[in-house]
C-alpha cells in the first residue's frame, strides 16, 4: 500500500507478517538547509578558543593562587575535611583546565598532587614537601610559561613528581593491596 498523504499509517502484507510504518511527525517540524549554510560547529568553538586564548594565561594565575591559597590554609590550619577538599578541587580544576589553556606540563604536576591527596592513607602523614614541590612546580610551570626552553624543564619536573609520588604511594599503601592497583595505573592526564 503506498502513502496516500503525510500522517496515514502505511501497512504491507507479507504471506507470514504484517509491516506497520507509522508517519513521522518530525517531517513536519524538520527544516531542510541548503548545503553553502551547513553549520560548523568544531569551527566555531575553535574560533571561540582562539578568541579567549588571551586569557588563558590570567585564568591559569588564578588557578595557580587558588592552589597555593588552599595550601597556605594546611600550613595554617592542618588537614580537614574542608582544607583537604579546597586542595583537591583547585589541583584537580588545574587538572583539567590546563592542557586546553596550553599548560600540558601544569596538568601532570596537578593530577599527582591528586594522587596523593585520593590515596594517601593519612595526609598528615605526607611530607610536607612533597606537597609544597607540587604547588611549587605549578606555580613556575603557569609563571615561566612564555620563557624560552621551559616547556621541557616543566615537563620533566612533571615527570619527576609523578615518580616519586608513585613511590611514596606505593610505600604508604603497602598494607592496603586493594589501593596499589589505582596508584600504579598510568596517568589519565594527556601527554605533551
Amino acid at each position: 500500500m503506498a502513502k496516500d498523504k503525510p500522517g496515514t499509517i502505511e501497512v504491507q502484507s507479507f504471506g507470514t507478517h504484517h509491516v506497520i510504518t507509522q508517519p513521522n511527525p518530525l517531517r513536519k517540524v524538520l527544516l531542510r538547509v541548503p548545503e553553502s549554510d551547513l553549520d560548523d560547529p568544531i569551527g566555531r568553538a575553535e574560533k571561540a578558543l582562539a578568541g579567549l586564548s588571551g586569557e588563558f594565561k590570567e585564568w591559569m594565575s588564578i588557578e595557580a593562587d587558588r592552589l597555593s591559597t588552599a595550601y597556605d590554609a594546611i600550613k595554617r590550619d592542618g588537614f580537614d575535611d574542608r582544607t583537604r577538599e579546597e586542595l583537591f578541587r583547585a589541583a584537580h580544576d588545574i587538572k583539567g583546565d590546563a592542557a586546553t589553556f596550553g599548560y600540558p606540563s601544569a596538568a601532570v604536576a596537578a593530577e599527582s598532587l591528586c594522587r596523593i591527596i585520593e590515596h594517601a592513607p593519612d595526609l598528615g602523614a605526607v611530607p610536607p614537601q612533597l606537597i609544597a614541590h607540587h604547588i611549587n612546580a605549578v606555580q613556575a610551570i603557569v609563571r615561566e610559561r612564555t620563557k624560552l626552553d621551559t616547556a621541557v624543564v616543566a615537563g620533566v619536573l612533571s615527570k619527576q613528581l609523578r615518580g616519586i609520588t608513585d613511590e611514596f604511594l606505593t610505600h604508604a599503601n603497602r598494607d592496603r593491596p586493594e589501593h596499589l592497583e589505582a596508584i600504579l595505573a598510568p596517568s589519565i592526564v594527556p601527554n605533551e
